[in-house]
């Protein structure tokens, strides 16, 4: 069977259909456009939130006197964001190494001093 792509060197001899014209809207998707690089905020604070918003509701439910099982959750809640804290701190170092080795010129600097 003959190869009719219009790759093939057998194609047809002639002049060469003209290109189609360019559509501004189509350059996302055809993937002419250089992707952006993709977010990478800093976890620990949203490690941090999660467990003050647990220490409130428990602090809350505690002072009134709500039902024992919500206080277990708001403390459970609490307890295992420490592990998820220490995750985001190791995250964070990585992350910060990755930026250094891909992105020499950008630095961090430290304004809580």
């Amino acid at each position: 069977m003959a190869d009719l792509s219009p790759a093939s060197p057998a194609a047809a001899p002639g002049p060469r259909p003209a290109p189609e014209p360019h559509v501004p809207g189509l350059d996302a998707v055809t993937g002419t456009k250089p992707r952006p690089e993709p977010l990478d905020p800093p976890m620990v604070p949203f490690a941090v939130g999660g467990m003050a918003a647990f220490a409130v509701a428990a602090v809350v439910l505690l002072l009134a006197h709500g039902p024992s099982d919500w206080l277990r959750i708001a403390v459970a809640g609490l307890l295992v964001g420490i592990p998820g804290l220490i995750t985001m701190l190791r995250h964070d170092a990585h992350r910060r190494r990755r930026r250094a080795l891909t992105h020499p010129d950008f630095k961090v600097t430290d304004t809580a001093g």
